[in-house]
């Protein structure tokens, strides 16, 4: 870049100005350095001094700016500046003696203040060697190497002489120094540094120097001169090793070295020594050959010589190169060329996990034990603490180079043999030092020296030194801990027989001086060794059973006990009599609780480390039993008796001189470990609790000066704040809240009792109080661990339920005097803490147990009386809680004294303690009436009257409180079926725990054979129950589903499993098996003979043989049947058939889920097809999962009643069992379902016989007891039995054992097994339930509940009341049998009838629910309270007057449980038994019933009788309807009906036509159930329904004076049943009248005869009605109803339902009958002629009067109508034999008969100018006469004519009865001879003139055979019938014309006989 020079670059002036601008700018300065490489020699010359002053500047910048400023080359700049430097060290060096020299260089390199040209080019040598590699090349490319080695060689052999100024510079010196010494240091470390060096023959020199001259060099420069001779030993290559080696750098050295040795100092000696030793050992991975020179001139003896004069130093001389030497040397140790060979064969003992192969490395071993051999022989030599230490450092870092190292060290030189020997003259230090080496090998190493242990157990045996043998035992018992063989190897060696001398020694002396010797160092020393030897025998002992019998043999134990109250003894003390316990648990229980008891006070630190001790001991469950027969309860608890008074503030006595810390961590522990001894231990906590041990707990515990004791106290109304027991806890724990210590101390033992509660005390560790400043974050982590907790403790498992009790009796113990608010505020927290508790159900049932009721009651007696009482609500809600699930009676009685509502008087008795309540539920059951009869219930007769109660007075509130309370009590707390309501007694299962559970059962039969002993058999009655049974059997169980497994570990409900095992064989066999697998949630019944084992090695269900076409498991789908959290009752039946087969059924809820056939139980076990004679098998069950099938998974299930036959019961006997619910407890031999009132015929029955009940399990009748109890109670096999099953002693008597007996053990029949036996101690809970409602029929029952109701004074009180009887009643069989007993249907109806006013539709639905028909929708809605029904809920009399329209809502009730598709007819049948009929009739006569009441009832009548249809409820509607009817003289057309329905109900009442009304909807109604399409009445039902009413009830309503309705209703009420024929034939031949009043009043003959007025009344004997005539009497009176006409034609048709659509107009409904009625019925039953002659009469009735309007009569249209709808039919059905029928034609004679006058003559008719005649075709047309009256009259004729037609051409005159001759006979009796000839002879002329029409046709036509034949014969007939009219006179015609027809017939005849002749011939 020289063109970027100036023109003028040779003028020398340019650059003194470019200077003067560099102190403006720096980059100026920058420049001109650049610029400087490109002058010339001359140049450069010229401004070296202004390039040294800028360089100098600029290097300062640089310093400064962090690098900021940046050279162009800087490599070009570091090699001239180098050069630079080099120039002048060599000019200063020049021609000058040495001492001239250094002084030369010292003052060039020295800073002065003006700017030398040295020192800056120093400093900027410095600056640049620091920058990177390149530079630094170039630095030493410069020669600046060789020079500064000069200049060091200079500074460190020629030290300078004192001078005056030399304390002035030595500042500056030292930075030049130190600048010096780092450029060498840099350029040294690199290889091109030390080549440099070699290349000037300069390093040798300075290396003998140091070995020669160190005592005469500057001092000065004696750190850096080794400092940089360090750097340059690191960096050797092989060419310095080589020139090193040449010119015997190493051997010079160690010569001058030797000679200086001795008089030198020995850190002086270190310091020179080290810098030799760097190069031999930093040379030697390079090459060996200066370790060889080394060795070769005696470097080793050098170093002995050497560190041994360093012994006795002082520890801060000579220590860092005395270090680096040794380091070094160890070092060396690895340098060798010749590995080291060691024997792998090891003699003795090792640990089992030592492998000397695996100890074999490539690492850094052992190669050079020379330099080993300095090391060992300078620990040998040497007594010094330091040295020593060190060496066996050095030792330990050899060995952790490679573990090989110790054994080719110890197997060559045995170093730390050696040293053993000689250990105890070290310093103590040292001996710690070395011990802990020697445990290293067994702890790190693994491997035991046994030699080296030897010596150490001498050394302990000698106790030469007693700290070398204190130190040597903690050695030995650091190595014991590491494995059980030590405790073999020192017993072997006679170490531990040696301890236990000394400490038996030990022992006697402490004993003889206890307390008398003031302790020295000796002393000391010697305590701490006996100490050590008391750890070392603990170690010994622990888990070495041998060595402790060692020690029991030697009779240690009393001389152990000896040491406990020494302190420092008592740790080991302790761990050896808990070594004891393993080989004698009551031993060291009798220990420790002896000393426990026997301690002072002031032992507090014995007592706490005695009760950690126990602690530990009692983690072992086999403990337990020990610690119980020591008495370690009451030892434990006569710890916190003496402490009373322990914690009061201020403290007094002893207890002031000890902090209530301590005090509280006793308390603390005395109950962990009470904790510790009831942990899962069954024995345990039954005497625990048994003994009233808690009860004295919790009085000790009130005792220690914390807790009230002084009586009564006064309470605060009024809480400004309410904390949580949880924060409580957390201001507790904090050391700074403000809180009272008596309130703190109160709050840690609740604490503590609270953590019993949950069975976690012994796992907790005593917490103190902590810091205020830790205060925030303990709090923050308490709340997330208390919020995680409650998440997860949903279900809080309470572990020990007595330490509840405990917490509620110091409930009240919470109080102190002048802080009343505090105290409140505590005890609300712990209070609601204890309701926390109880919240999930499985909390509430373990409480019950614990007997926490009765505690409640007997310690909070003011809280609960009181009901301003803080404590009043939290404690009332923890009872009733538990009350729900089970209260003793008394506890109840006494709680409703509290109440202020003792309704039966109770004799003040002392409560007890709770205990599991033994009553059995008597719902349905046989023992009920037992009950009775032994005076257990108190009649209703001892409760106080009504009037004289002491709580009437109190009022309405008192019954409210009582009443809310016993709703909380029985109101259930999850949904469950009616039957269910009430939890039964259960045994629950949860696999969860342990994987199993079950219930045994030993003995269920013994197939004994011929010789076989009796003794064998267990269970109990007399003789063989067969196995399996001959008829089959039938499994009953009840059981509720909590939680299923997992999917993917589906755990099976074993219901019942039945195992077999033959006498002398091994092997068990499964062979009938049932149970439910929630994976297909199938239920699986399985006759398959299989190995009972365990799961892991059963055969796969698919592999299990079947050689027989039927298959011996089924499986049964029970879909969404089954719902968990719900009792469910599960039947299988098994029915025995022919050839080994069987028919299963299951059931669940009484529904069936399946049948199938399936293999039966084959006789013998397994393959065996016999059985020897002596041989026995014996048959045992279990229920749930045995222990051999044990699978872990969170099922969760509950078992109840459960029952075994041994036959398969039918399906009826199915849903009885299932109706009965869960509570049932007897054995089904009188059986009443609950609500069966005994008037209702439901006689107690019996479903299964005692024979045939093989076991009945139930948790309520069950117990606690022991094997042994067992064996003296029952047998001695089933005791074996039972203990084998659960794991135990057949001797045992003390494990409790639960027995579920068997509750048919009492019944005739054979041997049957005593019951179930729980095995599973955490998997398996019982719970006998005996709830509230249960309790409350022991103290009065239902009675208690009548007077609640009696109390009631306001409607929430009267809901309140209702709703607890409510509750009770459903729940508790008993109950609603004792209010059945008692009458107290009839007397809550009479309550409820007197409080009226107090009722209301929440009260109406508890009725409901009462009765059992609330739930609509949910279950079944039949009715199921009896009693309830019939005297409450039908007591209509009472709800009418009701408020709110109750009686409205209840009749909608009605309705709609009446119309239940499912329950309707069920519940109609019930309503028929109570006679509600009769009770809704009445209803009717109230003259103030409204429409909508009088609709509703009416729908109910309906649904009751389509329902339940009988004739006794239709008799008694019947007779109202008869009632409705009003006197013949009020003519009822009159009275107006619209808007009766519309009008209020007021004003309806007063209307006349109301009753018309109601009369109308009670006949709609009947009708409506006759025509119902659900009620399909047989022509039996009918006709026993029509007879029992009479036809003159019918035609009671068709009377002229009634309502058109009513007679339009009451016909066709009469013709619904009329349609069936042989009624029709009945009503037409008549019937006996008066049947309805008759039948009404059967069975009131007495009050019949009462009613019968004085007079006699003439006796109306029995008559006949012909109902149609009668009837057509009364139709004629309503000929003008079209509606009539409609249902006489639906009648006539066949048609029962004549509905049509909204019309008046006849002809429209005649023509929809037409189109609607089915041809089918017609032509099937055909036509009734009675409805056509009913037709007909009312059309006469019609066409007989006189016309008023002709055009818009309806006397016109009617008759019309119907002749037209006749002749329509027919048309229709001409062959029908109704137009034979005599009565119809007879009556269409008298419709066209004319009783007036004719109005014309007949000689006019008949005359020869006639129409006919004159043309001499034919008769005189008959519509040619004048005219009749009426226009129908026309109709009726041509209709005749149409049927006379008919009959003269198809019905042939020789019968009897031809319709011509029944024609023209008719007549009225009235009419007179003229009016007969007249009306005959149209008839005649009629039939005249179908003569000549058919004469004239038969031209045309040639007639048929039969039709001719019945032609002839009936033209005969007419003739003769002409004649014989002629002859009478009643033929009014002309005889010319008379002959001229029979002339022309005649023809007829003859021309149809000769056709027929000739066809004769032809043929």
């Amino acid at each position: 870049q020289r063109s970027m020079a100036p023109a003028c670059l040779t003028n020398t002036a340019w650059w003194y100005l470019l200077r003067r601008e560099f102190w403006r700018d720096t980059l100026t300065c920058c420049l001109f350095i650049y610029m400087y490489y490109y002058f010339s020699i001359h140049q450069r010359h010229a401004v070296s001094k202004t390039f040294k002053q800028l360089l100098l500047l600029t290097f300062q910048a640089w310093e400064q700016s962090a690098g900021i400023i940046v050279f162009p080359n800087i490599q070009l700049l570091a090699s001239e500046v180098s050069k630079l430097l080099t120039k002048e060290i060599k000019k200063n060096l020049n021609g000058k003696p040495a001492e001239e020299a250094r002084l030369a260089l010292e003052q060039l390199l020295q800073q002065k203040r003006e700017v030398e040209d040295g020192h800056v080019l120093l400093k900027s040598v410095y600056l640049l060697s620091q920058t990177d590699s390149r530079t630094l090349w170039n630095i030493i490319g410069s020669g600046l190497p060789a020079a500064l080695m000069q200049c060091l060689y200079l500074f460190f052999t020629f030290p300078l002489k004192k001078g005056s100024d030399d304390g002035e510079t030595s500042e500056d010196d030292t930075q030049t120094q130190e600048m010096l010494v780092q450029i060498m240091h840099n350029m040294y470390k690199e290889e091109q540094g030390v080549e440099e060096l070699l290349a000037a023959d300069k390093l040798q020199s300075l290396i003998i120097a140091t070995a020669s001259l160190w005592d005469q060099c500057s001092p000065s420069w004696k750190v850096p001169t080794g400092h940089v001779l360090r750097t340059i030993s690191k960096a050797q290559t092989k060419n310095s090793i080589v020139y090193l080696q040449a010119v015997d750098c190493i051997k010079i050295a160690i010569q001058n070295l030797f000679k200086l040795a001795d008089a030198l100092p020995a850190h002086d000696m270190c310091e020179a020594v080290s810098i030799i030793l760097c190069f031999v050992k930093d040379s030697y991975p390079i090459s060996s050959a200066l370790l060889t020179e080394f060795e070769n001139n005696d470097g080793y003896q050098l170093l002995l010589k050497i560190v041994l004069r360093c012994e006795g130093l002082q520890k801060n001389e000579g220590d860092p190169y005395l270090e680096e030497i040794l380091d070094m040397l160890t070092c060396l140790t690895t340098c060798g060329k010749t590995e080291l060979k060691v024997s792998g064969n090891i003699a003795h003992p090792q640990l089992p996990h030592f492998d000397f192969e695996l100890t074999r490395s490539s690492g850094m071993t052992v190669k050079n034990l020379q330099a080993f051999q300095v090391l060992q022989s300078v620990f040998q030599k040497s007594n010094d603490e330091h040295l020593c230490r060190r060496i066996l450092a050095a030792i330990g870092t050899i060995w952790a180079w490679d573990a090989v190292n110790f054994f080719l060290l110890e197997w060559t030189l045995q170093p730390i043999n050696q040293f053993t020997d000689i250990i105890h003259f070290k310093p103590h230090m040292v001996q710690v030092q070395f011990f802990k080496l020697v445990e290293s090998v067994v702890l790190d190493l693994s491997y035991i020296p046994h030699e080296i242990l030897k010596k150490v157990q001498y050394l302990v045996k000698e106790n030469v030194v007693p700290f070398c043998t204190l130190t040597a035992l903690q050695c030995l018992l650091s190595v014991t801990k590491k494995d059980l063989l030590f405790t073999d190897i020192f017993r072997d060696s006679g170490l531990l027989g040696l301890l236990l001398a000394v400490l038996r020694k030990q022992a006697k002396i402490l004993r003889k001086s206890a307390g008398t010797r003031v302790p020295g160092l000796e002393e000391g020393t010697e305590k701490e060794l006996n100490a050590v030897m008391l750890k070392m025998v603990a170690a010994l002992t622990v888990r070495s059973v041998r060595n402790t019998v060692v020690l029991k043999d030697y009779g240690m134990v009393p001389y152990i006990k000896i040491f406990l109250d020494d302190e420092c003894y008592r740790s080991a003390t302790l761990s050896i009599l808990e070594q004891l316990s393993v080989i004698n648990y009551e031993e060291y229980m009798s220990i420790v609780i002896g000393a426990l008891c026997s301690s002072t006070q002031g032992e507090l630190h014995l007592k706490l480390d005695l009760l950690k001790s126990l602690l530990r001991i009692l983690e072992s469950p086999k403990s337990h039993s020990a610690f119980r027969n020591c008495s370690g309860f009451n030892g434990l608890l006569s710890l916190l008796s003496d402490m009373e008074g322990a914690l009061q503030d201020p403290p007094s006595g002893l207890w002031a001189a000890v902090g209530h810390n301590c005090i509280l961590e006793l308390v603390f522990y005395t109950l962990q470990g009470i904790t510790a001894a009831l942990h899962l231990d069954p024995v345990n906590s039954n005497f625990f609790q048994r003994n009233g041990l808690f009860e004295k707990m919790a009085e000790d515990l009130g005792t220690l000066g914390c807790f009230w004791t002084q009586g009564e106290w006064q309470i605060s109304l009024g809480l400004e704040k309410v904390r949580t027991f949880a924060e409580f806890l957390d201001a507790a724990f904090c050391s700074s809240e403000p809180f009272p210590m008596w309130l703190k101390n109160c709050i840690w033992i609740l604490n503590f009792l609270d953590h019993m509660v949950k069975g976690t005390l012994h796992l907790e560790s005593y917490f103190k109080e902590i810091k205020p400043e830790v205060e925030e974050a303990s709090r923050d982590d308490r709340e997330e661990s208390q919020a995680q907790e409650e998440s997860e403790m949903g279900d809080c498992a309470i572990v020990h339920p007595g330490a509840v009790c405990v917490i509620v009796r110091l409930l009240p113990k919470l109080y102190k005097e002048g802080h009343s608010q505090l105290s409140q505020e505590i005890q609300c927290a712990v209070a609601d803490h204890i309701q926390s508790l109880v919240k999930s159900e499985k909390s509430r049932q373990v409480m019950c147990g614990s007997g926490l009721l009765s505690t409640i009651i007997t310690s909070c007696q003011d809280a609960l009386r009181n009901e301003s009482h803080p404590l009043h609500l939290p404690l009332t809600r923890v009872f009733e809680k538990l009350a729900s699930q089970a209260i003793e009676p008394d506890v109840l009685r006494y709680q409703s004294t509290f109440n202020g509502t003792s309704l039966i008087y109770s004799p003040p008795v002392a409560v007890r303690p709770s205990t599991k309540t033994k009553v059995l539920s008597c719902q349905g059951s046989d023992s009920a009436e037992a009950t009775w009869n032994e005076g257990k219930y108190t009649a209703p007769q001892t409760a106080l009257p009504l009037s004289s109660s002491p709580w009437v007075s109190k009022g309405s509130a008192l019954a409210l409180q009582t009443a809310m309370s016993l709703i909380s009590m029985t109101s259930p707390r999850n949904f469950q079926l009616r039957n269910t309501a009430l939890a039964p007694s259960f045994v629950e299962f949860d696999m969860s725990m342990e994987g199993y559970g079950c219930l045994y059962l030993p003995t269920l039969a013994t197939i004994m054979g011929p010789s076989a002993e009796q003794s064998v058999s267990g269970g109990i009655g007399m003789g063989t129950r067969m196995f399996p049974p001959s008829s089959g059997l039938t499994l009953s169980s009840w059981f509720l589903v909590n939680k299923f497994g997992l999917v993917h570990n589906s755990h099976p409900l074993r219901f019942l499993t039945i195992v077999r095992h033959m006498s002398r064989t091994e092997q068990e066999f499964v062979c009938f098996s049932v149970s439910f697998s929630p994976q297909d949630r199938s239920f699986v019944i399985s006759t398959e003979e299989v190995e009972f084992q365990p799961l892991d090695i059963m055969e796969p269900e698919g592999e299990v043989q079947n050689h027989s076409l039927v298959p011996g498991q089924v499986q049964f789908g029970c879909g969404k049947l089954l719902v968990t959290g719900q009792w469910h009752h599960l039947t299988v039946t098994v029915a025995k058939e022919a050839k080994k087969n069987c028919i299963v059924s299951a059931y669940i809820n009484g529904q069936m889920l399946g049948s199938a056939k399936m293999q039966y139980l084959q006789p013998l076990p397994g393959s065996c097809i016999s059985m020897e004679p002596s041989s026995f098998i014996d048959v045992y069950g279990y229920i749930a999962t045995p222990r051999v099938w044990k699978q872990m998974s969170s099922l969760t299930w509950r078992l109840g009643p459960t029952y075994l036959f041994e036959e398969a019961i039918s399906v009826e006997t199915v849903e009885l069992i299932n109706k009965l619910g869960p509570q049932y407890c007897s054995n089904f031999q009188a059986v009443q379902l609950q609500g069966e009132d005994q008037c209702s015929e439901h006689n107690p029955v019996l479903l299964v016989g005692e024979e045939r009940i093989s076991f009945g399990i139930n948790a309520t009748c069950s117990s606690f007891t022991t094997v042994q109890d067992v064996k003296s109670s029952y047998n001695e096999v089933d005791g074996r039995l039972i203990a084998k099953e659960m794991g135990i002693s057949s001797r045992d008597s003390s494990t409790p054992v639960f027995l579920a007996k068997n509750i048919a053990g009492h019944l005739s029949g054979f041997l049957r097994t005593i019951g179930s036996v729980a095995v599973g101690q955490y998997g398996v809970r019982v719970f006998q339930s005996s709830p509230a409602a249960t309790s409350l029929n022991f103290i009065g029952g239902p009675a208690i509940l009548l007077g609640l109701i009696a109390m009631a004074h306001d409607d929430h009180t009267m809901y309140a009341a209702v709703k607890v009887l409510n509750s009770i009643l459903n729940s508790s069989p008993m109950s609603e049998k004792l209010m059945r007993h008692m009458g107290g249907y009839q007397l809550l109806a009479y309550l409820l009838k007197r409080k009226t006013q107090l009722l209301n539709n929440r009260i109406l639905q508890l009725v409901f629910s009462l009765v059992g028909t609330a739930e609509l929708g949910f279950e079944s809605s039949v009715v199921k309270n009896y009693s309830a029904f019939q005297y409450v809920l039908c007591n209509f009399e009472l709800w009418m007057t009701a408020p709110e329209n109750l009686d409205l809502a209840l009749f909608s009730h009605l309705v709609e449980i009446l119309q239940s598709s499912r329950d309707g007819y069920q519940n109609a049948e019930v309503a028929y038994q109570v006679q509600m009929v009769p009770k809704l009739v009445f209803l009717f006569n109230d003259a103030e019933i409204s429409n909508s009441r009088i609709t509703v009832v009416c729908t109910i009548l309906s649904h009751l009788l389509q329902g339940y249809f009988n004739t006794r409820d239709v008799l008694r509607i019947g007779l109202f309807l008869v009632y409705t009817l009003k006197p013949s003289s009020v003519d009822e057309n009159l009275i107006c009906l619209d808007g009766v329905a519309e009008m209020p109900d007021e004003a309806s009442s007063q209307t006349p036509g109301k009753t018309i009304c109601l009369r109308n909807q009670l006949l709609k109604m009947l009708l409506d159930v006759m025509r119902s399409d659900k009620l399909h009445l047989s022509s039996e039902v009918q006709e026993e329904t029509f007879l029992a009413l009479g036809p003159d009830w019918f035609l009671l309503f068709t009377q002229s004076y009634l309502h058109s309705t009513t007679v339009v209703l009451g016909i066709k009420l009469l013709l619904c049943f009329l349609h069936n024929r042989s009624l029709l034939k009945k009503f037409k031949e008549g019937i006996v009248a008066g049947r309805w009043l008759e039948n009404s009043s059967a069975g009131l003959d007495i009050l019949m005869d009462n009613l019968k007025p004085q007079t006699p009344v003439p006796d109306n004997s029995s008559f006949l009605i012909f109902g149609f005539s009668v009837l057509q009497t009364c139709l004629t009176d309503h000929v003008h109803i079209p509606e009539i006409y409609l249902l006489v034609a639906g009648l006539f048709l066949a048609a029962p339902q004549c509905e049509p659509p909204e019309t008046r107009d006849l002809d429209s409904m005649l023509q929809w009958i037409l189109q609607h009625h089915l041809t089918e019925n017609v032509l099937k039953i055909g036509l009734c002629a009675e409805a056509a002659t009913l037709l007909l009469e009312m059309v006469k009735v019609t066409v007989d009067k006189p016309i008023v309007d002709a055009e818009a009569s309806w006397e016109i249209a009617y008759p019309r109508n119907i002749i037209q709808f006749l002749g329509l039919i027919y048309h229709s059905y001409t062959q029908d034999p109704v137009w034979r029928c005599p009565d119809f034609l007879k009556t269409l004679a008298m419709v066209a008969f004319h009783s007036g006058a004719p109005k014309g003559s007949s000689e006019g008719l008949l005359s020869p100018d006639g129409p006919s005649i004159a043309e001499g075709k034919g008769c005189v047309d008959p519509s040619s006469l004048p005219l009749l009256p009426h226009p129908a009259k026309k109709q009726v004729w041509d209709f005749m004519r149409v049927l006379l037609m008919d009959s003269l051409l198809n019905i042939p005159a020789n019968k009897q009865g031809h319709p011509l001759e029944l024609l023209i006979e008719a007549s009225p009796e009235d009419a007179t001879s003229e009016q007969k000839r007249h009306f005959q002879t149209k008839v005649l002329l009629s039939a005249m003139d179908v003569f000549h029409v058919t004469s004239q046709s038969e031209g045309k036509t040639r007639p048929r055979e039969s039709t001719a034949s019945a032609s002839i014969v009936n033209v005969a007939y007419f003739a003769q019938k002409l004649i014989e009219k002629l002859n009478s006179r009643m033929f009014a015609a002309d005889p010319k014309q008379i002959l001229l027809f029979i002339a022309k017939q005649i023809v007829v005849v003859t021309g149809f006989s000769q056709t027929k002749d000739f066809r004769c011939t032809i043929s």
